[in-house]
């Protein structure tokens, strides 16, 4: 049987963190560009609630919904390390080498090279607010599920977002948060945390004053 065409195009070269098949493992991806403390915040709540074997910190070469300069991967890396200090929490940049910043293509890639590890997409609120201007986001919403973990003033923009309200009847109580890494999707909740006010927006605009 032929492989499909991301398989047979991925450089030999990408190297994900270490999985085992039936391992829960959960998937938050960003620039962090700074990393922060409600990132940290983000991926603990993650871990605990939906009782994850690993989490993966992945840093992004880059973001198509956001313009501008940003230190190298590297050294992005390197500051998320020193915020990632569970050890459960894998810093991981193999994004770089699979020739797509999408989303889509790194769920699709990762379901496909590990079909038995059960992967659930975390990321914060604010996230899932702008959702649907993700490219193929239908399809990532179908690939896998997804943990929203609350962010300061965007739980009700959130849910009110035009992502939420397609997805309103796969949403599950967050006093199930535990099985939904086993769910198939679309299937997601919204998870709330402590709120940090951190941001990587409001931390670039100190830097640069």
């Amino acid at each position: 049987m032929p492989r499909s065409t991301l398989e047979s195009s991925t450089p030999l070269q990408v190297h994900a963190p270490l999985v085992f098949a039936g391992q829960r493992v959960g998937l938050m991806g960003g620039s962090f560009n700074p990393p922060h403390e409600g990132h940290a915040i983000c991926a603990r709540t993650a871990l605990r609630r939906l009782h994850l074997d690993q989490l993966w910190w992945m840093v992004t070469p880059g973001n198509p919904l956001k313009s501008g300069g940003a230190p190298s991967l590297e050294e992005r890396m390197a500051a998320s390390r020193r915020f990632a200090t569970d050890p459960a929490i894998k810093v991981t940049g193999f994004e770089a080498h699979l020739g797509s910043p999408y989303t889509y293509a790194t769920v699709r890639f990762l379901r496909q090279r590990f079909p038995g590890v059960h992967f659930v997409w975390v990321m914060g609120a604010d996230n899932l607010a702008s959702f649907h201007r993700w490219q193929h986001w239908r399809d990532i919403a179908r690939l896998v599920p997804m943990a929203v973990v609350d962010r300061p003033r965007w739980r009700f923009k959130a849910l009110a977002s035009p992502a939420a309200e397609l997805l309103a009847r796969h949403r599950i109580p967050e006093s199930s948060a535990r099985l939904l890494p086993l769910l198939a999707p679309p299937a997601w909740a919204l998870l709330s945390a402590r709120l940090s006010e951190a941001s990587s927006t409001a931390l670039r605009a100190s830097t640069a004053r």
